[in-house]
């Protein structure tokens, strides 16, 4: 058996959002598992860019607005993918302030273009639809969010994601349930992820990098949130298991958690500390303004996961930290990506711990 039982080896699989953080890696992985990789996004946010310094030459890549809808189907129809892994969005809450419009726009009618886009093209069989751990309505008890949990989201980007899961639902249930239709769509709500790469504004680790290069501290704003902290490369492992298994199994067609559990939910105060182990370069302070309004506590469970998927975290915060820390390190100080290197670490790190899906 092959990781992730071979089902990537030649096949056709478009990922929307390519250019970003968590999408670039996605395309790294699928590209080593031999998958056909066709990639949907606007061009990158931030420079320096993972995307670009991936140099993936063998990928088709559109930079295409969600928000067109003709040029969405158009490139659907072209390349007709067997698996769509959705990972577009306006992903930053402070963002999402400042422009609500744009974030629903992108969030919510970008989703029902590429649905809609989904529904023309006969070839797709499995579509996973990452959204985020912040879809949830707030609740004061102390266990982590259950994928049966009302959903809610006090700012526009929680609130929009929130949407894009009703969405889901409501195409999965109308248009995607008839034995005329061959495609299973779920829904992926991770928590926040960190690894090597991320550049993006208003994101804890790549605004400490940013701060570190410069030989200044960071002005942290809400110091005691508390939230589930992983590699970027977990939520992924769970995004690439739900596919591999909804490609047999259409009763997987649902909400999934995937979360590091009570041992990578600290604050970021913890984080911050804990990261400058690795890098001491690293430097904060607190500001002590106002700010716009976010969730005080994250906790996700994600026991759906580890029991119905087999899937579960492979790396402690510690090492995810470690890991982090020299990556852009040696990006930083060598000009080297690690990102191949973290990929084969953490999958003989699967396969040592026994997880079925890297056997």
């Amino acid at each position: 058996m092959t990781v992730f039982g071979g089902l990537y080896v030649g096949r056709r699989v478009l990922v929307t959002g390519h250019t970003g953080f968590k999408g670039s890696w996605l395309v790294l992985w699928l590209r080593s598992l031999g998958a056909q990789v066709v990639g949907l996004a606007l061009d990158p946010d931030t420079q320096p860019s993972h995307w670009a310094a991936l140099q993936l030459a063998d990928v088709a890549d559109y930079r295409i607005d969600l928000r067109d809808a003709q040029a969405v189907h158009k490139v659907l129809q072209q390349h007709q993918p067997e698996i769509i892994f959705h990972l577009a969005a306006q992903p930053l809450v402070r963002r999402s302030y400042r422009e609500p419009v744009a974030t629903f726009a992108t969030n919510v009618m970008g989703l029902i273009h590429l649905l809609e886009a989904v529904r023309a093209c006969p070839s797709v069989r499995v579509l996973v639809n990452a959204t985020t751990d912040k879809v949830y309505a707030e609740h004061t008890h102390p266990e982590g969010y259950r994928e049966n949990d009302p959903l809610g989201g006090h700012d526009p980007y929680s609130s929009s994601k929130a949407c894009a899961e009703l969405v889901s639902d409501c195409w999965r249930k109308s248009f995607f349930s008839s034995a005329e239709s061959g495609v299973r769509l779920a829904t992926a709500r991770a928590g926040n992820v960190i690894g090597g790469g991320d550049w993006a504004q208003d994101r804890l680790v790549p605004d400490l990098v940013r701060a570190a290069t410069l030989g200044q501290a960071l002005v942290v704003r809400n110091p005691g949130a508390i939230r589930p902290w992983q590699h970027v490369l977990e939520p992924l492992s769970g995004y690439l298991r739900l596919a591999q298994l909804l490609w047999q199994d259409a009763t997987l067609a649902q909400a999934w958690n995937f979360g590091p559990g009570n041992a990578g939910e600290v604050s970021v105060q913890t984080l911050t500390y804990r990261l400058a182990h690795h890098w001491q370069a690293l430097r904060v302070e607190h500001d002590a303004s106002a700010q716009p309004h976010e969730a005080a506590v994250l906790r996700l469970d994600a026991s759906a996961a580890q029991e119905q998927l087999a899937w579960r975290p492979v790396w402690s915060l510690d090492e995810t930290l470690e890991r982090t820390a020299r990556w852009y390190l040696g990006y930083h100080e060598r000009g080297q990506l690690g990102s191949m290197d973290d990929l084969a670490a953490y999958t003989a790190a699967a396969q040592k711990q026994g997880l079925e899906w890297a056997q």
